[in-house]
């Protein structure tokens, strides 16, 4: 999600806005990085340090709460976020060499998003597809049964 001056501003000032109206709240940090990320796509240090300063709480404590789960990023995302499952049943049926694929087909290593900002690929785990094993996601579509070549068709959709 790459944002203009104008959008950052307006965001900034939406987030500013959502923070006064829950700062005193109980347990506020999760709910407004919530927000921050779904204004921002993810978490910059920029936002961290916002939001830090207007709890009045360590921006270390930001940082400590956005690693640990796995809903929040730090760095920018794709236009389409890639998730080529790597749980149990998956990993059994393929899904490592599905990955390979992935990542050879976008020339981008998983966890990171491609030059052009048109994919991020992340090795996630268990989506509840077993049946369909190996599975991936872009965005919200699911493709099942997959085998390595069927990687290139499924991304020119996206291209």
């Amino acid at each position: 999600m790459s944002l203009t001056n104008e959008q950052k501003e307006q965001n900034y000032a939406a987030l500013n806005a959502f923070i006064e109206e829950h700062k005193n709240d109980r347990g506020p940090l999760m709910k407004i990085m919530q927000k921050a990320q779904d204004l921002f796509g993810y978490l910059s240090l920029e936002t961290q340090t916002l939001i830090a300063d207007a709890l009045h709480v360590p921006v270390t404590e930001v940082y400590g709460v956005a690693t640990f789960y796995a809903q929040f990023s730090l760095q920018p995302k794709g236009e389409h976020v890639l998730g080529v499952c790597t749980g149990t049943a998956c990993y059994v049926k393929g899904s490592a060499a599905v990955l390979e694929e992935v990542e050879r087909e976008l020339n981008c290593k998983s966890g990171h998003t491609t030059e052009d900002g048109k994919f991020t690929i992340q090795a996630t785990r268990c989506l509840g597809c077993c049946g369909l094993a190996p599975v991936m996601v872009i965005d919200e579509q699911v493709y099942g049964r997959l085998v390595p070549a069927d990687v290139a068709g499924i991304l020119d959709k996206y291209r």
